[in-house]
């Protein structure tokens, strides 16, 4: 497997007994530029806006686009609600063999939102500094699937109907991989695999049903030099070590309000695997005050400080409404940390 930017800036990092600092702040972006939710996700000069706003003001060592779990449903011709000044929302519909036969002949490449999204990062790797790392999100297997199916559907298919789920799943992955191509060749340098949904599994299930496909996902990207992070919501302990199974660069894990103890997921890590995380995104960095957040950053770094995989993150995106004097004070307890 190729070494790549990610691990390198990692290395680079460490070597000079500090930190990646890389948030995932894509929303707040969006009161920087006056923009809604819905105009930048469907117009992509205005999404870019927003990340060359994050770029310039925050610097962040790692930038992702505004994160969004309905493109691939969408793309799939999914019945998507997208609210002005919310998050686009798959809504439950139908579902069938049939409904499935009919989706297998859709390319969403061509899909005119998703292409939205590639040219968002196109934009982003021509117009952000160089060195600074960009990322991507696509939807995980599962969480497409239980998008695609339902989630409590899914959830119940896991025991009452593996083989009609492992067919939905391989539907997804395989689609989910055609959007990939088309973020690598724009450029993206990590790809962010996005399955909250899987959280509510098992471990065995979990293995069987997200991280199993997303293993296929990995070994597709193993020789174009991108790496992968595994991202999911919620307590996560029980189902870390499937994770790092599948052969990813890192795992981004949530908040210790949810029950994720970063050290001692870190404790049991190799260290060629990063430690994402976690501060709470809706805690104090969305209710207190700047030296509030300096105070639980500068914790959380000295309790990681064993550990040079980590890095400084939070457990998921902000909300739109989080302070922008609480995002610098993130970002500047994060880069005045020295090991």
């Amino acid at each position: 497997m190729l070494k790549n930017d990610f691990r390198t800036a990692m290395e680079t990092a460490q070597n000079e007994g500090r930190y990646v600092v890389a948030p995932l702040v894509g929303l707040p972006s969006l009161n920087m530029t006056d923009c809604t939710i819905k105009l930048a996700q469907q117009n992509y000069a205005e999404h870019f806006k927003a990340m060359k706003a994050i770029a310039d003001t925050f610097e962040p060592d790692v930038i992702f686009p505004l994160m969004d779990l309905s493109v691939e449903a969408n793309a799939l011709g999914r019945y998507t609600i997208f609210p002005q000044e919310d998050s686009a929302t798959v809504v439950k519909d139908r579902f069938s063999k049939e409904e499935l036969a009919k989706a297998n002949r859709i390319t969403i490449s061509f899909d005119t939102r998703l292409r939205g999204y590639v040219e968002t990062l196109k934009l982003m790797c021509i117009g952000l500094p160089q060195s600074m790392i960009k990322g991507a999100y696509v939807a995980g297997p599962y969480s497409l699937a239980a998008l695609i199916m339902g989630a409590e559907e899914a959830a119940m298919a896991t025991m009452l109907d593996p083989d009609s789920l492992h067919e939905l799943c391989r539907f997804a992955t395989n689609k989910i991989e055609q959007y990939i191509r088309l973020l690598i060749a724009a450029g993206t340098q990590v790809l962010c695999i996005l399955e909250p949904s899987a959280v509510m599994l098992g471990p065995d299930q979990f293995a069987e049903f997200s991280a199993d496909y997303v293993g296929h996902i990995v070994r597709s990207c193993g020789y174009t030099g991108v790496a992968t992070v595994y991202h999911t919501c919620g307590n996560t302990m029980h189902l870390v070590g499937k994770m790092v199974d599948a052969g990813v660069d890192g795992v981004s894990l949530d908040s210790p309000d949810v029950g994720v103890d970063l050290p001692a997921v870190a404790s049991s890590m190799p260290p060629n695997v990063a430690v994402m995380g976690n501060i709470n995104p809706t805690g104090t960095i969305l209710k207190g005050t700047p030296e509030d957040v300096e105070t639980e950053v500068t914790d959380l770094l000295d309790r990681m400080q064993p550990y040079p995989n980590f890095v400084l993150s939070t457990g998921c995106d902000l909300p739109q409404e989080t302070p922008l004097e609480n995002i610098h004070a993130f970002m500047r307890a994060g880069r005045r940390y020295r090991r």
